[in-house]
This record gives structure tokens, sequence and C-alpha cells, in this order.
């Protein structure tokens, strides 16, 4: 029997058993699309990131106190290290030691509320270099001025807050000139933002911005800063400008071996790898599992094909007395079971691309997040080989079984 009319049985054989053919496939099409729901939300969560990343421009570099975090909890740790002076930011501006510098402004977390009139806002305070920020960030006034060095130099008690926090606490007045307070102490508001959104992980529209110096003194009563934010003259001088850094901060901490520093630099490349790699790692990790629930449906999907091969062990001698080897009979079996194992995985696929699809509208409009729907044509193509693969590996037993019958036995078989 040649593998056209092979393939043809195969068919009439499944058709002829459409419930018990679907029981066969339900595990495999759970298992692909699954599969394809996590590389689509896997690729959808980079490009999210990659794009909020993006504005804060390719000439950002950010040097951040204590060793380079492992995990979350290192990450916390770090951002309240003192290592960071003020010896350290007069280091760095002087030319000689970072030529290709172009800007420089140390940052101070606050954390809090920000309140006027008895309203609150759970706000996201800085002190900053509100011009650095702006910069930054693309962020643009919507009225009042932007605070610059005079203020920072004399420790002004002056701030720019986002638009949410003015429509929170400025419902129906003019916020310029008006007092918030920050941990008790009055900030006049000199300048509002324009909405702008979300950008590199936390909402610009909800920042509260007052001179870092400030921030240090009054706000924090600390003499160290939670991070350094630079900015080099150009993208192609970012890694030159890293390597004057590092060995700047070496020479005024005292360090000779790089593995002992006390603090750490981060650039933009250098975070997209690192998300790149955080979201590759736990793609991983999830088609792993989800790779183990794909063998357990190949379990079932070789259980229901030697049930088919004992219901069908009359059939099997009725053409084995007609003159069909034990390679029509093999080959007949294993095109049935990789048939419908690879019909799941396109099932899968399809089902796995509507809920990405529908996730992706729901995140869109019910998150507030600019979350594109992704497709990937390598995840659909692998899912295919994956479950013809399967189809193939467990099918073995199942036709060889059927194949080894004796047509005599076979057609006694009731």
């Amino acid at each position: 029997m040649n593998l056209h009319n092979t393939f043809k049985t195969s068919i009439i054989g499944l058709k002829v058993n459409k419930v018990r053919s679907f029981l066969t496939i339900l595990g495999i099409v759970i298992g692909i699309s699954s599969i394809i729901l996590i590389f689509s939300i896997g690729k959808g969560a980079e490009n999210l990131i990659l794009d909020q990343l993006g504005g804060i421009g390719a000439e950002t570099i950010i040097i951040r106190p204590g060793q380079e975090p492992k995990g979350l909890n290192d990450f916390a740790e770090s951002i309240f290290q003192d290592s960071l002076k003020t010896r350290d930011v007069e280091a760095l501006q002087r030319k000689e030691n970072v030529p290709h510098l172009s800007q420089i402004a140390p940052a101070v977390i606050v954390p809090g509320s920000v309140s006027y009139k008895g309203e609150t806002f759970k706000s996201t305070n800085f002190g900053w270099s509100a011009e650095l920020m702006q910069e930054m960030y693309g962020a643009e006034l919507e009225t009042g001025i932007i605070f610059g060095d005079r203020e920072i130099r004399s420790k002004a008690s002056v701030t720019i807050i986002g638009s949410d926090v003015k429509d929170e606490l400025f419902p129906y007045e003019d916020p310029l000139g008006k007092n918030i307070k920050i941990k008790g102490r009055n900030f006049k508001v000199v300048g509002v933002l324009a909405p702008r959104g979300s950008i590199s992980g936390f909402n610009i529209d909800q920042i509260v911005v007052v001179p870092y110096s400030t921030a240090q003194k009054y706000l924090m009563g600390i003499d160290y800063y939670n991070e350094i934010i630079l900015k080099a003259d150009s993208p192609e001088n970012v890694d030159i400008t890293v390597k004057d850094i590092e060995a700047t901060l070496r020479e005024t901490h005292g360090i000779t071996d790089p593995d002992k520093d006390d603090f750490f630099v981060i650039t933009q490349e250098g975070m997209v790898d690192q998300i790149g790699t955080i979201l590759s790692v736990l793609t991983i990790f999830l088609s792993a599992v989800v790779g183990i629930a794909l063998v357990v449906g190949g379990v079932g999907v070789m259980n229901i094909m030697l049930v088919s091969v004992t219901e069908r062990t009359k059939e099997i001698g009725l053409r084995k007395a007609i003159g069909a080897t034990n390679k029509d009979i093999m080959t007949q079996f294993l095109f049935e079971s990789v048939i419908l194992t690879v019909l799941g995985g396109i099932v899968g696929i399809l089902i796995g691309a509507t809920f990405s699809f529908l996730t992706a509208i729901i995140l869109t409009n019910f998150a507030d997040l600019d979350w594109r729907f992704s497709f990937s044509y390598g995840a659909s193509i692998l899912a295919i080989t994956v479950s013809a693969f399967i189809g193939l590996v467990f099918g073995i037993y199942p036709a060889r079984k059927a194949s080894h019958k004796s047509p005599i036995e076979a057609l006694r078989y009731e």
C-alpha cells in the first residue's frame, strides 16, 4: 500500500471515532496553546519594557550604591546603601576624569506621600535635578517653570508636580504658588508637568520633584545619594564613559580590586540585556513546565491509541487477510497518531493566538498599558514540530502492537 492510500485510510479511521479522536488530542491542544500564550506574553512584556526604557535615551548612565544585585531583594538593599557621596559627584564633574560627560545629577528617593489642605496623594517623590529629569524623560511643562542650579545650591523648598498630583490635590484651583507638604515640610509648587504616562518603570504623572540638596538635608537627613544619573555626550561614547566612571569612583573610594566595588553602573544596553535574560529564563522555565504537560498528553495519546488498537482488532485481521503487511498496519497507525497530534498542535496554536490577542486587548484597554499583540512564527513552527514528534514517539508502541497481531486470532476476536 502506498503512502497516499495509507494516509486516506488513516483519515477514515479517525473520522469514524470523532469523540475519541478529540479526547486524544485534548492534552496536546492545551499544552501547545499554553506555549504560544507564554511566548506571546513574554514577547509583549519585553516590547513594553524596552519601549519604556527607550524613553530615557541611549546616552543615560545610572550609578547605584552597593554591589550589583543578583535578585529583587539585593536590588532593594542596594538602593539604600550609603557609598555614593558628594565627593563622588564632584570628582565625576571634573573634565579630566570623565571627558565625555554631558550632564550629571544625584538623586534622593523620598518615600511617603504629599498633602494639601487635608487631601493626601501617594506620589513618587524624588530629590533630583528638574532640568535633567525633563530632558531624560521628555517631560514638558504644562504651566510654571523648572527650578535650576540656583535652587539646588540654596536648598530651596520648591517642587514640580505631575498631572495626577495636580488633579488630586488641586481639582478646582491653580496649584502654582501653593504650598504642599512633604514629610511635614512646606514646598512651593513652581511647575506642573503635562500628562506623560509611564516611562522606565514609574509614572511621570504621579511624580513630585524637589531639589536633591533639599531632599538630602531637610527631608531625609542623609549625607549620601540613592543614585547618580549621568549623560554621555553621545551614544558612541557610553562605553568609554562607563570605564572613566568606574576608574574615578574606585579612586575616590580607595578600591583596587574591582570585585570589591561598592557601586555598580547601569546603561540602557545593560538594562535591556538584563531584562532580556530574565524574560528568556522565565519563558524557558514556563515552557519546561508546559513541556511536562505535553509529555503527559503524549502518554494520553498512547493510551487511547492502545484502546483503539484493541477495539479495531477485527479490522486489523481483515486487512491482513486481504494482503496488508505488518509495515502497512504499523504505518497506518503511526499516521493516525501523527495526524492527531499535528491537528492538536494546529488547534492549540489557534487557541493560544486567540487568547494572546484577547490578553493584549484587555491589558491595553483596562490596565492602561501600551501592550502590543505579538505572534511568534518560530514558536508556531516549534509547536507543530513538537506535536508531530510526540505523535511519532508515543504512537510507535500502539502501532507496533497492532502490526504484530496474528490475522487468524484477530479475525476470531469478539
